[in-house]
């Protein structure tokens, strides 16, 4: 392996690894701030009990779109903050967690703001950098 090529497979890595700890650590931010909001005692286990359902649909998501080969992506982003959401609240669901109406349509923004939205900001930095 050249020299290049093992800076891109690292660099690549960098980016996966990134990628899919911002995605983690965004969901659970999202889960504490929703805790707060409702001021909910227990923060540690009770931000993880909120967000585990949204994680394993991001995962899910991850896994299902290969996002390791452009994990940050809009397209990934998409799929990644669908997933989050979508596999979030089947698992709410099937767990008997409370799925409302109100709660589908917040997860749906701060998700789609978080997931999506620093994707888009690497995205926009890029571009300027090349102009």
């Amino acid at each position: 392996m050249t020299w290049t090529q093992q800076q891109s497979v690292t660099g690549g890595r960098r980016a996966i690894t990134a990628a899919a700890l911002s995605d983690a650590v965004l969901i659970l931010v999202f889960a504490a701030i929703g805790r707060d909001a409702h001021q909910r005692g227990d923060i540690v286990t009770g931000v993880f009990l909120t967000a585990w359902p949204f994680l394993a649909g991001a995962a899910i998501a991850w896994l299902a779109w290969r996002a390791w080969r452009r994990p940050l992506s809009m397209a990934t982003g998409v799929v990644v903050w669908l997933g989050a959401v979508a596999g979030g609240m089947i698992l709410r669901a099937l767990t008997g967690q409370s799925v409302v109406l109100a709660f589908v349509v917040v997860a749906l923004l701060s998700l789609g703001l978080f997931l999506v939205g620093y994707r888009a900001l690497l995205a926009l930095v890029r571009r300027l950098r090349k102009s």
